[in-house]
């Protein structure tokens, strides 16, 4: 990905976060799929993810995708980032992705840091295991753990590209 690309879905995403909401028809809309203990899986998301995660499945369904382990593995995928993980460490983050991983460690020092940036570099396996918790099947359990490096090869590389999209 060049540069001004790279810039470009990081500033989207910024705004993204910031405006982050679910509307009432949309959560109301889920309780028709998922169980209760899913409900409450992804309740328990920051709003920012709640958004992502619905964009991510609505992105699958537009590809065509509906089997239940897959659409949920959209849902919950970043459900491991916790509630309580803001902007500013994701920010902090992604600049250490692009430029090297000194950056992440040079702001661990600061308050609140430190925990939120354990979660951010550990929540594929967090949410694997929210997703397993909740009663999701195994392979929505994979596709979650895997969701960096796609393993499943019908639908893992769909869900990273739909990650990315959104």
């Amino acid at each position: 990905m060049r540069r001004t690309s790279w810039w470009g879905s990081k500033v989207r995403q910024f705004r993204s976060h910031l405006r982050a909401r679910v509307a009432p028809e949309e959560r109301a809309e889920l309780e028709n799929w998922l169980s209760s203990a899913e409900l409450n899986a992804f309740d328990a998301m920051h709003i920012a993810d709640r958004r992502h995660g619905l964009d991510v499945v609505t992105t699958l369904r537009a590809e065509g995708v509906q089997d239940r382990d897959v659409l949920l593995a959209g849902l919950l995928h970043d459900a491991g980032k916790g509630p309580g993980v803001g902007l500013w460490p994701r920010v902090a983050w992604s600049l250490g992705e692009a430029f090297g991983p000194w950056l992440v460690s040079a702001v661990r020092i600061l308050p609140g840091f430190g925990q939120a940036l354990d979660r951010l570099r550990d929540h594929a396996e967090l949410s694997a295991r929210i997703a397993a918790d909740a009663g999701c099947s195994a392979r929505t359990v994979a596709l979650i753990r895997d969701q960096s490096s796609p393993r499943d090869p019908e639908y893992g590389e769909l869900l990273r590209l739909a990650d990315e999209a959104n």
